[in-house]
């Protein structure tokens, strides 16, 4: 009897272990859809863009209009892989049509993301997103080296009149010197995307920001999202 006791105990000892492994073993999670390419998935987003140029006849240009981006067809990019469209269209405000501005490819590979815009093929993040992880977001492209972070992981954000449970941060730039003045971040929502992007990049004079004398500055902000 104590022997069976014994059996009895150690076959439920075992299971308990058994079990735990399993658990243990069960896939990781990476987080993919911060950066979700559903078909169908669209994002809408306000945008103002200005353009500075001293030497134009209008020195400060300033663009107000809206921007749907859609995530499309299966295509071949740039780099001959199985990508999607990632395409964009344009419009004044809410009582016009969308007009196609521009079809450009992306893809997750591995443990990036890439989005080929105008032929350049950019790492808008890598998976799975914690605070240690850096990227050259410039890797595959001929720009300069254009180094990356992410800050406010998995965190509830508003942007507008939206609220968002599950965002982080993708942190470009931020510099500031006697003639430059460059601060560049997006914002991403599990399973929906980018809801947001902030983009300066300015020839200044005398460290003044507001002493802009050429440069651009790009501000998203969404205002609606869905699957068609």
């Amino acid at each position: 009897m104590k022997v069976y006791r014994l059996y009895f105990c150690v076959s439920i000892l075992l299971g308990v272990i058994l079990v735990s492994c399993k658990d243990d073993t069960k896939a990781p999670n990476f987080h993919y859809d911060y950066f979700d390419l559903t078909p169908g998935r669209y994002i809408d987003y306000d945008v103002i863009e200005i353009n500075h140029d001293v030497d134009a006849s209008v020195k400060h240009d300033t663009l107000i209009y809206q921007l749907r981006t859609y995530i499309g067809d299966t295509v071949i990019d740039n780099e001959g892989r199985i990508a999607r469209k990632y395409i964009r269209y344009k419009r004044i405000d809410s009582s016009a049509s969308w007009v196609l501005s521009d079809v450009w490819t992306t893809i997750i590979e591995g443990n990036r993301a890439e989005l080929v815009e105008e032929n350049q093929r950019i790492v808008k993040m890598v998976f799975s997103p914690t605070l240690f992880k850096e990227w050259n977001a410039n890797a595959y492209n001929s720009f300069p080296e254009l180094n990356c972070y992410y800050d406010a992981i998995h965190e509830d954000k508003s942007i507008g009149i939206l609220n968002f449970d599950s965002t982080l941060v993708v942190e470009q730039e931020d510099f500031h010197s006697l003639i430059d003045h460059r601060r560049k971040f997006e914002v991403y929502a599990k399973g929906v995307g980018l809801v947001r992007k902030y983009y300066k990049d300015l020839t200044i004079a005398n460290f003044d920001s507001l002493q802009v004398k050429k440069g651009k500055e790009l501000f998203y902000s969404c205002i609606g999202f869905g699957i068609q």
